[in-house]
């Protein structure tokens, strides 16, 4: 199985291509500059780097990337600056996934292809009745006037619900929202739900980033797991000790 990895040199995204090369999976990442790989990943023989901009690669540009693979994953995210909150591109995460998923269509592969969307629990999963209060509700409202990335991954979790859906020929998807997210060194446990079971804004949870790229990996490489989650926004938190 191969993995086309976005966002491979941010903090999970690296962890993210290292756990997929453990598990015997061949990864091709597209980054904007090299040198940012551990030892392990850069010799690694089923590790290829595309150095290129995947934001300014064209839709026909990404399908020759995206040929041949058997699951995308997107771990993009702005970078934290005033430029980075601020400037362009706004819909950084949003466009890229649009561009992915055009890209697939376009190569008709014979299975369906996974997307798997790192994304945030401050976002709702729409589809369900989740409990947000007023005042969480107030904020979240805020924060997406005020902070362009909140609208980005808003959008880029409903490009996959309303545009993909449920039952689409070729591409299927999941979008992992992790609360608070936190360093570790090793993957703990950690527990899975259809919706958050915690205010993000006022009871925030915590999430290692070391856990997110474990799970993604699992829904990319486990058919059981991805059976249980496939077309959902599962939330993951740490386990309390």
């Amino acid at each position: 199985m191969t993995t086309l990895v976005v966002g491979a040199t941010g903090a999970t995204g690296r962890l993210l291509v290292e756990q997929l090369l453990q598990r015997g999976e061949a990864v091709k990442a597209i980054v904007r500059r090299t040198g940012t790989f551990n030892e392990f990943i850069t010799s690694h023989p089923d590790f290829t780097e595309i150095l290129a901009s995947v934001h300014d690669m064209t839709v026909g540009e990404l399908a020759q990337q995206v040929e041949g693979c058997n699951a995308i994953a997107s771990c993009l995210g702005h970078n934290i600056t005033f430029k980075g909150v601020f400037g362009k591109p706004r819909l950084l995460v949003t466009d890229t996934i649009r561009k992915l998923c055009e890209a697939v269509q376009s190569t008709n592969p014979a299975q369906p292809v996974r997307v798997v969307l790192m994304n945030t629990v401050g976002n709702s999963n729409r589809d369900l009745a989740e409990k947000v209060s007023f005042a969480q509700r107030c904020v979240i409202g805020l924060l997406r006037i005020t902070v362009p990335p909140l609208r980005d991954n808003e959008q880029a979790a409903d490009y996959l619900r309303t545009r993909i859906g449920q039952n689409h020929e070729t591409l299927q998807w999941a979008a992992v929202r992790p609360d608070a997210l936190i360093d570790e060194s090793e993957v703990t446990a950690y527990d899975l739900y259809p919706s958050p079971i915690r205010s993000a804004i006022f009871n925030p949870g915590k999430t290692s980033r070391i856990n997110v790229a474990h799970f993604m990996a699992e829904l990319m490489t486990d058919q059981e797991t991805w059976n249980q989650w496939q077309g959902q926004m599962p939330v993951i938190y740490n386990r309390p000790e």
